[in-house]
C-alpha cells in the first residue's frame, strides 16, 4: 500500500506543477497523519537522489514542487534556444493568449479555460521571457500570478496590451450596444415628430 500512496503523490505533483502541495493538503488528499506524509516524501525524494534521476522534490515557499536538476541547467537552456524548439506550439499560444487578455491569471484558472493542465507550458513561457511571475493570488495556497513581459510585446510588435486585437465577444458587446443605441435614437425620434 505504501509503494502506491508514493506513486500517487509523485502523480499529484506532477499534475499540480510550479504550485506544489503543502503537507497539509498531501495529509488530507492521501487521508493520512503528517509523520506518514513525511516518511513517503523523504522516500520519494530518495528515488529521485540518482544520478539517472532528471527531477528532485523541493520546498518552495510553502508547498513541495517537482522541480529539474540544477546540474543539467546547461540542457535546459540548449531546449529553450534551439531554433527548432523556439517556435511557439498552438497550445502554448493559446495558454498565451490566455494570460494577455486575462492577466494577472492563476495557472489553475488558466487550466479551466483550457481544459487541460498548463504547467509545462507556463514554465515554458516563463523561460522564454513572455510570461513572468506578477504577484500572489489570495486565493488559497496563494498561488501565482502570472503576466505578459516587454519581451511578449516586442515579439508580436505591439506597443502596449491596449493594441490586443479585440475578441469577438467584446466586438458583438459593442455591435450589441450600437444597435440598442441607434434602435433607442430612432424610438426616441419617431416619439418627437408624433408630438
Amino acid at each position: 500500500m505504501k509503494d502506491s500512496k508514493i506513486g500517487v503523490l509523485e502523480g499529484l505533483l506532477f499534475v499540480v506543477g510550479d504550485e506544489g502541495l503543502t503537507l497539509k493538503q498531501i495529509c488530507d488528499i492521501l487521508e493520512i497523519d503528517i509523520e506518514e506524509a513525511k516518511k513517503l516524501l523523504m522516500d520519494l525524494k530518495k528515488t529521485y537522489e540518482s544520478n539517472d534521476r532528471g527531477i528532485r522534490i523541493n520546498y518552495l515557499g510553502d508547498a513541495f514542487k517537482l522541480t529539474t536538476k540544477k546540474e543539467h541547467k546547461e540542457y535546459y537552456q540548449k531546449l529553450i534556444v534551439n531554433p527548432e524548439t523556439n517556435t511557439l506550439s498552438q497550445s502554448a499560444l493559446e495558454t498565451l493568449a490566455i494570460i494577455a487578455y486575462h492577466q494577472p491569471i492563476t495557472r489553475i484558472e488558466i487550466d479551466e479555460m483550457r481544459g487541460v493542465n498548463n504547467s509545462w507550458l507556463v514554465r515554458k513561457l516563463v523561460a522564454k521571457g513572455l510570461v513572468k511571475e506578477v504577484g500572489k493570488s489570495t486565493m488559497p495556497g496563494r498561488p501565482n500570478l502570472y503576466g505578459t513581459t516587454s519581451d511578449f510585446l516586442d515579439y508580436f510588435g505591439l506597443a502596449t496590451l491596449d493594441d490586443l486585437p479585440k475578441l469577438p465577444s467584446e466586438e458583438k458587446e459593442n455591435d450589441d450596444k450600437d444597435l440598442f443605441q441607434s434602435i433607442y435614437k430612432e424610438n426616441t425620434n419617431k416619439e418627437k415628430v408624433a408630438a
